[in-house]
């Protein structure tokens, strides 16, 4: 019956898995194009670090090409391993890499992993974009007791976007690791030029094959670049798909490609050149994983999964935008009940992008919050108070007092927890609210490159802001330096409705204030779009705003996660510090949820982790390393407890909060003391608790 009922679910969508046919081995519907096979010696090349081994993760600089303009597809791949690696894993000596995570730890030597990468374009229902998918097969594997391991990736990366995380843990595990970009990636478009990436990162400007161009004729992009010179559509914000809405089918398909190359590598021939699938869900560990964006994508999966491809869920710092139950209440200690919980992303995040520039300003975190001068002039922050009084946004007289109603109204009206105030400021510095806010605006409402969205395009810029040509040799390297969402990789936000000129975004000065306020009217148009009214007067919107706002909604819509993961083993590892998905509006209530869902047959695990926060790289930093450990070593120690419980029948412990130690000053190593495990026995005021309709996490 299960069976039946996923073939029917992939059926309506046009597309067949290999489950649901005879037991042969076919290759899925979804694959188009060629599998490209790849053999690592794990000695001059592998599949974990290109060959670079631990240590040469760890160094700078990063590989360099032969050739800048023109790499060759090992170069990109090389540099994007390197790139994607450190991105999501501190690095840095005395933060754990090499004593508790790493290539080396539990593998021996420099870590390197020899076998086979297979990589793909696949096809998802409604849209003519292709997703990748790639499935790395350690020597390793054992076909005798076959796992593998899900790994999309993070963020909006490309196809190796999880090898440091779901990547790294599966491959020294010795299972198969399967891995797809979502429909996200790199996928630039360069419209000016019509360049864009191969499946392997090389650029093209034939019409062959590509992970990403704009839907766009030779005539309406000829029209689109004389008026806006020199933008990039990206694959993301402007597919004009919402990929986010089938992330969960993308991991599903990715299992199915992953069963149909380790049945091509050892199931057993026939003779007359068919080859039955001996390895399949029933005889395979498969556990689906990842984190942030990632693991978001296999709690979907799960969620889709009625076939029983999957056996088990181990995530960290998932994107789930919980379905709406207000039924339930959240609670930190003796603090406020929170009830306006499971904002979307797009709620949340377009809030952080209009008041958090202002908020850096609040006496609380001024002169506290790491980085924060470094990163946010206070000159612009001034402006940014500025702007919002004038249009009633904030109160106060002084800019200390409009700063502080800020991170007020952040902290009390839009959940965000007060242990997330002093990242927060080094994520608007870095651009990661604005950023989101602007693709996933994009996405949600289907926006193609041609409607710039409020007023706003990608493109590179000089240094004061302006446009410019991308030079060749950076765009010759995006895809292995750009993380999938600009500003990244030489391609920055340009707010071309800026006073004077189209303006980089964070230089830009509004309209309507004719000061350098990092854009603001930008800012409250995106933050409209996702409440469907204009912000600043309370109107409803009208015309294409309307239009757009309500195709918003159903893309947020589509993409809500129903809380039934059908008994699943399942953890959730979060940081309570979690300043770019805020604990209140993603794995608290998505916890709550399940609970109301399933009731007694939930078998999720929430654990949540203090002093650890999204961005691990960032614990490289001083003033960010003495007050943070990394939520990357429970992430693993979440895989282990999954595996164990999946293959031991070792029971998972109750969710709990996990008391970790600062280590203090940067100069300090990392050592167990500070890094307790999840224990079996929780105290009593550890532990999570879902009661009387109401979430309890201790103080």
């Amino acid at each position: 019956m299960k069976r039946i009922m996923l073939c029917a679910l992939i059926g309506a969508t046009g597309f067949t898995l290999t489950a649901c046919k005879e037991p042969f081995n076919d290759i899925p519907d979804f694959v188009k194009g060629d599998i490209q096979q790849t053999s690592y010696d794990g000695i001059t090349n592998d599949l974990l670090t290109a060959g670079l081994g631990a240590t040469g993760l760890a160094s700078t600089p990063a590989p360099a090409f032969t050739d800048a303009l023109n790499p060759t597809p090992a170069e990109l791949r090389r540099l994007a391993i390197y790139n994607n690696y450190r991105a999501l894993v501190d690095t840095a000596p005395g933060g754990g890499y090499g004593t508790f995570f790493g290539p080396q730890v539990g593998n021996g030597g420099e870590g390197r992993i020899p076998g086979d990468e297979y990589i793909a374009y696949m096809a998802v229902p409604g849209t003519d974009v292709p997703v990748t998918v790639m499935a790395q097969v350690p020597e390793s594997f054992d076909p005798e007791q076959p796992c593998m391991v899900t790994a999309p990736s993070s963020g909006s990366r490309g196809i190796y976007g999880a090898i440091g995380t779901a990547g790294e843990w599966g491959l020294k595990k010795g299972c198969a690791v399967v891995y797809t970009d979502k429909g996200t990636g790199t996928g630039s478009h360069n419209l000016a030029t019509n360049t864009a990436q191969r499946i392997d990162g090389t650029l093209t400007s034939l019409e062959e094959p590509v992970q990403f161009r704009a839907d766009l004729s030779d005539e309406q992009r000829a029209t689109f670049d004389s008026a806006w010179p020199d933008r990039f559509a990206w694959k993301h914000a402007h597919s004009k798909a919402n990929p986010e809405a089938e992330w969960g089918l993308h991991v599903l398909q990715s299992i199915e490609f992953g069963f149909y190359v380790l049945n091509e590598k050892f199931g057993r021939e026939l003779g007359n050149g068919e080859v039955l699938r001996t390895i399949n869900p029933k005889n395979t560990v498969v556990i689906a994983s990842s984190v942030s964006n990632g693991g978001g994508s296999s709690v979907r999966a799960a969620e889709l999964d009625t076939e029983g491809l999957i056996d088990g869920v181990a995530v960290s710092e998932p994107n789930v935008n919980p379905e709406v139950d207000r039924s339930f209440t959240i609670r930190q200690g003796d603090g406020p009940v929170i009830t306006e919980h499971s904002r979307s992303l797009l709620d949340y995040t377009t809030a952080l992008a209009v008041y958090q520039g202002c908020a850096n300003q609040a006496p609380a975190i001024r002169g506290t919050a790491p980085l924060n001068a470094a990163f946010n002039p206070p000159a612009i922050g001034e402006n940014i108070c500025n702007s919002l009084a004038n249009k009633g946004l904030v109160s106060g007289a002084t800019l200390d007092d409009r700063a502080t109603d800020a991170l007020r109204i952040l902290n009390e009206e839009f959940g965000i927890q007060p242990e997330q105030n002093l990242l927060a400021p080094v994520h608007f510095g870095l651009s990661v609210a604005q950023s989101i806010s602007m693709t996933y605006a994009n996405a949600y409402g289907r926006a193609g490159v041609e409607d710039r969205v409020c007023d706003l395009s990608l493109a590179a810029v000089d240094s004061a802001g302006a446009v410019t040509p991308l030079a060749p040799a950076v765009e010759a390297a995006l895809f292995s330096v750009s993380n999938g969402i600009p500003p990244s990789a030489g391609v920055a936000i340009v707010y071309d409705g800026a006073d004077g000129q189209p303006t980089s975004l964070p230089i830009s000065a509004s309209p309507s204030s004719n000061q350098m306020d990092y854009g603001l009217d930008a800012l409250l148009c995106l933050r409209s779009l996702a409440q469907g009214r204009d912000v600043v007067t309370g109107a409803a919107l009208e015309g294409s705003d309307a239009e757009l706002a309500d195709a918003i909604a159903e893309g947020i819509a589509e993409v809500r996660a129903s809380g039934n993961l059908q008994g699943r083993p399942t953890v959730f590892v979060t940081g309570r510090a979690d300043a770019i998905l805020p604990i209140n509006h993603t794995s608290r209530p998505y916890f709550g949820l399940n609970h109301r869902v399933e009731g007694k047959k939930s078998n999720l695990r929430y654990y949540e982790i203090l002093n650890a926060h999204h961005l691990d790289v960032l614990n490289g930093f001083p003033g960010i390393a003495d007050r943070y450990v990394p939520l990357h070593h429970y992430y693993f120690q979440a895989l282990d407890l999954v595996w164990a419980h999946l293959t031991q029948k070792q029971p998972l412990p109750p969710s709990q909060v996990v008391r970790t130690v600062p280590r203090g000053t940067i100069t300090t190593a990392l050592t167990e003391a500070n890094l307790p495990a999840i224990t079996l026995s929780p105290e009593d005021g550890d532990r999570i608790l879902f009661v009387d309709n109401q979430l309890r996490i201790p103080e």
